[in-house]
C-alpha cells in the first residue's frame, strides 16, 4: 500500500463504497459472511458476494481468508470461545457453589449466543460443520461441554448421578442451552434477557438442583 501526493493512503480497489467501519479487511469480511450465511444461507453464499458485501474485490478477499470454509469456521468458533473462556474461569472458583457457578454459566451461554446482530448459532445446523475442515469448532465445544459436565458433577445431586446418567444430563443440559438458537432464530426480536434466566433456571432442574 502507498500514498498519493497529498499523503492519502491507498490500497487495493474496492467494489463499492461504504461507510467506512473502522474495521481490518478481515473483520469486515467476518461481518459480510456472518450477516449473508444468516438471511440468504451459506450454500447460497458465494465468496463474490462475501467480497462484495465488504466492499471489496473477489480477489482482493482471497488476501485475507482463504475461502467461505475459513469464514464459517471462524464464526462458529466465536460463538463458543467467550464462553469457554468464562467456564474455564467458573471451574477455577471453587468458593462459590457448584450449582451457582452452573446457572452463571447457563444464563451467560445464553445470552452469548444470542448477542449480536446476527443469530451465528444457527450456524450450527448446517450439514457442512459435520465434516473434519471444522474440527477446531467441535473441540472448543467439546471442551465446552466437559465444564458443563464438571460442574453438574460437582453440585451436590450430580455427585450422587451414576456415571451414565451424569453424560445424560449433561446431554441435556446442553441441548437446552443449544436449543436457545431456534427460539432465537423464531423470534429474534425477543431480548436474550427475556429468557436466558429461565433458561438457567430450568437447567438446574434437569440436574436435580
Amino acid at each position: 500500500m502507498g500514498t498519493t501526493g497529498g499523503g492519502r493512503r491507498v490500497g487495493r480497489p474496492r467494489a463499492a463504497q461504504r461507510p467506512d467501519s473502522g474495521l481490518e479487511p478481515r473483520a469486515e469480511l467476518l461481518l459480510a459472511a456472518a450477516e449473508l450465511f444468516t438471511t440468504r444461507g451459506y450454500a447460497a453464499t458465494s465468496t463474490r458476494a462475501v467480497a462484495e458485501r465488504a466492499g471489496m474485490r473477489q480477489a482482493s478477499m482471497y488476501h485475507y481468508v482463504s475461502g467461505k470454509e475459513e469464514l464459517l469456521a471462524e464464526l462458529l468458533e466465536s460463538t463458543v470461545t467467550p464462553s469457554l473462556a468464562y467456564a474455564r474461569e467458573l471451574l477455577a472458583d471453587d468458593t462459590v457453589p457448584a450449582e451457582v457457578r452452573l446457572w452463571r454459566l447457563c444464563r451467560t451461554d445464553v445470552e452469548l449466543l444470542c448477542a449480536g446482530p446476527h443469530n451465528l448459532g444457527a450456524l450450527y445446523l448446517l450439514p457442512e460443520v459435520r465434516t473434519e475442515r471444522f474440527a477446531g469448532f467441535h473441540a472448543v465445544r467439546a471442551e465446552l461441554k466437559d465444564a458443563y459436565r464438571q460442574l453438574i458433577a460437582a453440585t451436590p445431586a450430580g455427585g450422587l448421578l451414576a456415571k451414565s446418567e451424569l453424560e445424560l444430563r449433561t446431554d441435556l443440559v446442553f441441548g437446552l442451552i443449544e436449543g436457545v438458537i431456534l427460539v432465537h432464530r423464531s423470534e429474534p426480536e425477543r431480548p436474550a434477557r427475556a429468557f436466558a434466566d429461565a433458561t438457567a433456571d430450568a437447567a438446574l432442574r434437569i440436574t436435580g438442583g
